[in-house]
């Protein structure tokens, strides 16, 4: 029989495609350097071919190597999903799950649902990571991450199974003398006139709070593109211009201290949805549902 790489061997190599630094990849492996570079070598002499290309400075993959990686990725979260069935089979609620939620949810969503669900899933030891919408999607695909919270709509792909939480409407955010400081509500037609605080490209939040306001671009003479959402109401409080915020940072308290105002934009104006994603060939579905169904009722609540 001829003899097959071993999963050790691909997670070592596709460590050293992605970092392109032998040091590197073997921190993230937890080996010393000389054993992930005993582990490639083993595997390219198993190949017949080499997989790398070393100088004194650098490394760098060979074509094939760069391909062989891509289905080494394949081939290592199907035995990650192997090893979730057994896992989530045994509980599915005990043990590890690393769970990576977009900045404009994590510090609004996790400080309120944590306290339930150490309650509810005692054994269940979560890993938070936050990251924008793109990167915990690839991350997710690459078997990084087992789920995310996300915000939709957001074209999360086929690979991708999702489940709502709660709807997030938009409030608009402006000092106690403005013009549309007043109403108990905001219409959208008149907050697309004014020129809004909004956060940079790459967060989803910004292209919510556009289409909110059916807008399919930013405000002509947008003055500051921000990286936080307690940015945009420091900046808004110094008088540098409006923005709108999810409901669910002004429930948060957000606002607390700034003298500012906030106006739930008029009812049937489009928020943004709050979601759980994990990959369909995850193995942990039932841990997933379990998970959402939790979060769902604490944020009704």
């Amino acid at each position: 029989m001829t003899p097959l790489p071993t999963l050790r061997q691909l997670r070592y190599l596709v460590a050293v495609v992605d970092r392109c630094h032998f040091g590197q990849a073997a921190e993230a492996c937890l080996v010393s350097q000389s054993t992930l570079s005993a582990g490639i070598q083993e595997l390219e002499e198993l190949l017949g071919t080499p997989l790398l290309e070393r100088t004194r400075r650098s490394v760098m993959p060979t074509t094939l190597g760069r391909e062989i990686a891509d289905r080494a990725r394949v081939l290592l979260k199907g035995a990650e999903d192997l090893v979730d069935i057994t896992r989530s089979a045994a509980d599915p609620m005990a043990g590890p799950l690393h769970l990576g939620v977009i900045p404009t949810i994590g510090p609004f969503m996790i400080p309120r649902v944590m306290p339930d669900l150490r309650a509810a899933f005692p054994d269940l030891k979560l890993y938070l990571r936050e990251d924008q919408t793109a990167r915990l999607l690839a991350q997710l695909n690459a078997g990084e991450l087992d789920a995310a919270l996300l915000a939709l709509p957001y074209p999360v792909g086929g690979d991708v199974e999702t489940v709502d939480l709660a709807e997030d409407r938009f409030s608009f955010v402006c000092p106690p003398g403005h013009r549309l400081s007043s109403g108990e509500t905001a219409r959208p037609a008149e907050v697309a006139r004014e020129d809004m605080l909004l956060l940079e490209d790459g967060h989803c939040l910004r292209d919510h709070a556009l289409a909110a306001c059916a807008l399919e671009s930013a405000p002509r003479n947008t003055t500051f593109q921000g990286t936080s959402l307690h940015t945009l109401v420091q900046m808004a409080a110094n008088g540098l211009g409006v923005t709108l915020l999810p409901q669910m940072a002004v429930d948060s308290g957000i606002l607390r201290g700034l003298d500012l105002v906030a106006r739930p934009l008029d009812e049937g104006s489009p928020g943004r949805r709050i979601a759980l994603a994990w990959r369909r060939s995850s193995g942990r579905k039932e841990t997933f549902r379990r998970l959402a169904a939790t979060l769902r009722e604490t944020m009704e609540e």
